[in-house]
């Protein structure tokens, strides 16, 4: 990938953050001064998207100097998020930090043996009909709980957390945005977390059994007013083709990327590159939640750069969810699911973005239905061609029929560019380091 260059001069604490050429004018006396674009005070812009809805969002941007750190290390990054109280704060990530910097070994407990693991469970000996139980089960629980303690970040109210420099990042690590309100995040790339110590369930996939992973790179749960923008993520150094089979299934390590669910509202996903994942994203994680979800989940996602992604570009339940002027490509060879699906109560409004599909992909496959629920899906482009893939999907899949309409129209919108021109925009422009 290619970086901008940003020549930025960092200051721990104090918060000045200088360098870049794009400068601003303000007036103080009788002179106008130049003074410093400084990125991680910049705040969502009014009118862009569900984000901006009401109160809008402004994450840390209030901070004073003594809420204002720089970062170079995992630990050093989850002191920051706890350090100052209810204050609003901004943490700067300079480099790359790492959650598992030490192995997954670190986190095993005592007499934790994999072999041991995959010898006791093997469906030849444990079959398909129970949940695995027994020693090694629990000592597996117990590493885990180890791993999970350790890679998960509890992001307060009232703060901006964004990458400065060139090649800026969180490696491994579960940004847990969990009931809080006014929380930015950008210019980072992350690499997905992997799950040292997936659980195997026999009884998943039909009783074929499955491996069961934990943590997504970013989770948004019950909070409000949630920016999330110009970030690059993907499973980096460990892609699922990478991965082993055992018992005949993927030793699946990687969960989402971004879900956004029990209802988390007002969010704005912008601009950002997601590369190379399977199940990407989630708004909503369950037809049961209704209680928490119903008249929340409201999210828009624009300007978005999907490649390379198997499924989930979202998978919507009940909210409404506006999803305009995103790239989604479809690289040949990988494998492929579908980019929206339609679930429990969704209200899908899908306009004005652009498809990429290579040789033998059918248009159909952009739409999977879960349950009856109404989308809009309208001037939308396939390889440089308006097309209705809501007919398409009906026609290629007879047993999905889809019904069109939404059952309301987005208001808050930024400029809608040209499906056509997207893939020109959204390529040169989303993604980590195109920004300083």
């Amino acid at each position: 990938m290619h970086l901008q260059k940003c020549h930025d001069h960092i200051i721990a604490r104090a918060g000045v953050l200088v360098g870049c050429t794009a400068l601003v004018l303000s007036l103080s006396g009788t002179g106008a001064h130049a003074q410093p674009r400084d990125l991680a005070r910049q705040t969502l812009g009014a009118g862009d998207g569900w984000g901006s809805h009401g109160t809008g969002t402004t994450g840390g941007s209030e901070a004073d100097a003594e809420h204002v750190y720089t970062v170079t290390t995992w630990e050093q990054f989850r002191a920051a998020l706890k350090d100052g109280g209810p204050a609003p704060r901004i943490i700067k990530v300079k480099g790359v930090i790492d959650a598992v910097s030490e192995g997954c070994d670190a986190f095993a407990a005592e007499g934790y043996d994999f072999q041991k693991y995959l010898a006791a469970y093997d469906p030849s000996v444990w079959g398909h009909d129970k949940p695995v139980s027994g020693e090694q089960e629990d000592l597996r629980a117990a590493s885990a709980a180890a791993q999970d303690k350790t890679i998960k970040a509890s992001v307060p109210a009232d703060t901006t957390i964004v990458g400065v420099g060139k090649g800026s990042g969180i490696r491994g690590g579960s940004l847990q945005i969990k009931g809080v309100d006014n929380v930015i995040v950008r210019n980072l790339a992350f690499e997905a977390p992997v799950d040292c110590f997936p659980q195997w369930d026999p009884t998943d996939d039909n009783k074929t059994g499955a491996w069961n992973s934990e943590y997504d790179g970013v989770v948004v749960y019950g909070s409000t007013h949630v920016w999330i923008g110009h970030n690059t993520l993907t499973d980096g150094r460990y892609p699922d083709s990478s991965l082993p089979a055992y018992f005949g299934k993927i030793y699946q390590q990687h969960d989402g990327l971004v879900d956004i669910v029990r209802g988390a509202n007002h969010v704005t996903v912008s601009w950002n590159s997601f590369e190379d994942h399977d199940k990407t994203m989630l708004i909503g994680n369950s037809d049961g939640a209704a209680a928490d979800d119903t008249g929340k989940l409201k999210v828009t996602l624009h300007h978005n750069r999907f490649v390379g992604i198997v499924e989930r570009a979202p998978r919507v339940r009940f909210g409404q969810v506006d999803a305009y002027n995103n790239h989604f490509v479809v690289t040949k060879d990988q494998p492929y699911a579908y980019t929206f699906g339609i679930g429990a109560s969704s209200q899908l409004h899908a306009t004005d973005n652009a498809f990429s599909l290579p040789a033998g992909i059918g248009v159909g496959k952009t739409l999977k239905k879960w349950n009856e629920a109404p989308l809009t899906a309208e001037n939308n482009y396939v390889n440089g061609k308006r097309t209705d893939l809501i007919a398409v999907h009906n026609a290629e899949v007879p047993g999905e029929i889809l019904q069109s309409g939404a059952g309301w129209k987005p208001v808050l919108r930024t400029k809608v560019d040209s499906p056509k021109a997207v893939p020109r925009i959204v390529d040169r422009q989303a993604g980590a380091g195109r920004i300083c």
